[in-house]
């Protein structure tokens, strides 16, 4: 039991010693020589009786028991330096392609699923980053339209808006609203900012509408389209 316990460690030391030496390995490093054959490099940072600490690529550290080391062998402090400056710039590159790749999850595209009850593609989406509201989607409107109840919970204050208009609903008829520019209008994971609005000041219901509808001064900002047998819009934000 014991001797199968100590080829197992053995073999994932191993592994990590094989993935240190491909990534982080550098001719200016300290060096631990290991009974398997192997050197693993990096920067010892402390050795007593029992083990040897050493500090490998990106600030990640190995502790190593003694009985599985042959010799250690140390580097002078102007090399040291030099492999530090080297983890550095190698930890600039990898977190700059992190970033990158993170990038470009975000604008690939996302699906979101609907709900088609009356007919109608309703999405829920966050405005302003607070309140949800289950909007409409309308490529006939320009604007994103909101009730007036959910202005209220997004606490702008109607009386204040000034720009007055006339906005034509679904059902034909055309409701006095005011304009209001939303600082955020996200369906899951796509988002815009600066989003102009119209609140509709006639809160009565109308069939199909949800809370307001998600029109085109959202929608414009995606390349987006609706499967209606997987009920998913799919959007991609646009470069």
């Amino acid at each position: 039991m014991a001797e199968r316990k100590q080829s197992g460690c053995i073999y994932i030391l191993g592994l990590a010693v094989l993935f240190l030496f491909i990534f982080c390995t550098d001719v200016y490093a300290d060096k631990v020589y290991l009974k398997n054959g192997n050197v693993l490099e990096g920067i010892i940072k402390s050795e007593n009786e029992k083990e040897v600490e050493i500090e490998v690529c990106f600030g990640g550290s190995v502790k190593l028991e003694k009985s599985y080391i042959v010799k250690t062998q140390m580097a002078n402090q102007q090399e040291v330096a030099l492999l530090r400056d080297k983890w550095e710039q190698e930890k600039q590159v990898f977190e700059e392609r992190l970033r990158q790749q993170r990038t470009k999850d975000e604008q690939g595209p996302k699906s979101v699923a609907f709900s088609d009850e009356n007919q109608s593609i309703t999405v829920e989406v966050l405005l302003n980053k607070k309140v949800r509201a289950a909007l409409v989607l309308d490529t006939g409107s320009s604007v994103v339209m909101l009730r007036k109840s959910v202005a209220n919970k997004l606490g702008i204050d109607i009386d204040n808006l000034t720009a007055d208009t006339k906005v034509a609903v679904v059902d034909g008829r055309k409701i006095d609203a005011k304009r209001v520019v939303l600082e955020s209008v996200q369906l899951q994971d796509m988002e815009a900012t600066d989003v102009e609005a119209a609140v509709l000041l006639e809160d009565t219901p109308w069939e199909g509408a949800g809370e307001g509808l998600l029109g085109m001064s959202f929608l414009s900002k995606f390349i987006f389209k609706v499967d209606h047998k997987e009920k998913k819009v799919i959007l991609e934000k646009l470069q």
